[in-house]
This record gives structure tokens, C-alpha cells and sequence, in this order.
């Protein structure tokens, strides 16, 4: 073989192997792009929530101090639409008390170590902590 013909050979190999780099190169960057955007839309997801959930603790607070029906179903229907975005409720009602979930806000005299009770709701988002829940943990008096 002639050595042109040999040049050409290795020419077209190095040029084939920047063609599968940059392809390479430019899947990785999809993926990245993807990935950056759905991270974008949950850290917007977010900031929507925790700027809705002051709105449903003002519904919950009126249901205390009143029978209307109105706001029970209103309250029923915010709660079902969070949990069809991934919003679930943190219970705290006589569960042990967990710091990566919950929030003391004060302790008194109950079973040690213990929810007696919930001063604020709070949420997980997609399994991770939307906003801690407020609670009181019972404490031994000595």
C-alpha cells in the first residue's frame, strides 16, 4: 500500500474517533440538560408549595373553630391534589419523636420522647422534607 493510501486510512480512524467522542460527548450533555431541568422544576415545585401551605393551615385552623362543610371539603380536595404531587402528611400524633421529620417546639409532661402534640403540620415531598412538623415530645418530670 501506498503511504498516502495509509494516511488516509489513520486520517479516516482519528476522524472516526472524534465523531464517537463528540457523540459521546453530546448524549452526556442531554442527560445533563435533562436531569438540570427536572432539578429545576421540583426546586420550583417547591417554592410553590411551601408558599401554598400557610393558605391550607389558615383552612385547617378555621375547620377547628367551625362546622362548615364547606371548608372540610375544601381542605379534603388541597389535601388531595398535594398528595397527587407527591405531598404527603407527616404524622406525629403518638409516633416517636424523629428529628429529620419533625420540629420541637416546646416539651411537656408525657411518655418520654414522645409526640403529644402537633402545633403545625408537616410535609414530605417525593419521600424528602417539604416543611418539618411543629410539635410538642413529652418529657419525664423528675
Amino acid at each position: 500500500m501506498s503511504k498516502k493510501h495509509e494516511e488516509s486510512k489513520e486520517q479516516l480512524k482519528n476522524l472516526e474517533n472524534q465523531l464517537k467522542r463528540a457523540l459521546a460527548d453530546y448524549q452526556n450533555l442531554e442527560k445533563r440538560i435533562t436531569s438540570q431541568k427536572s432539578e429545576w422544576i421540583k426546586i420550583a415545585n417547591k417554592e410553590l408549595l411551601l408558599r401554598l401551605l400557610p393558605g391550607l393551615d389558615s383552612l385547617v385552623l378555621a375547620q377547628k373553630h367551625t362546622q362548615d362543610e364547606g371548608i372540610k371539603l375544601s381542605i379534603k380536595h388541597f389535601l388531595e391534589i398535594l398528595e397527587g404531587g407527591g405531598v404527603k402528611k407527616i404524622e406525629t400524633e403518638g409516633k416517636d419523636f424523629n428529628p429529620n421529620l419533625m420540629e420541637a417546639v416546646s416539651t411537656e409532661e408525657g411518655e418520654e420522647g414522645k409526640v403529644i402534640g402537633e402545633l403545625r403540620t408537616g410535609y414530605t415531598l417525593n419521600g424528602q422534607v417539604l416543611r418539618p412538623a411543629q410539635v410538642i415530645v413529652g418529657k419525664q418530670n423528675s
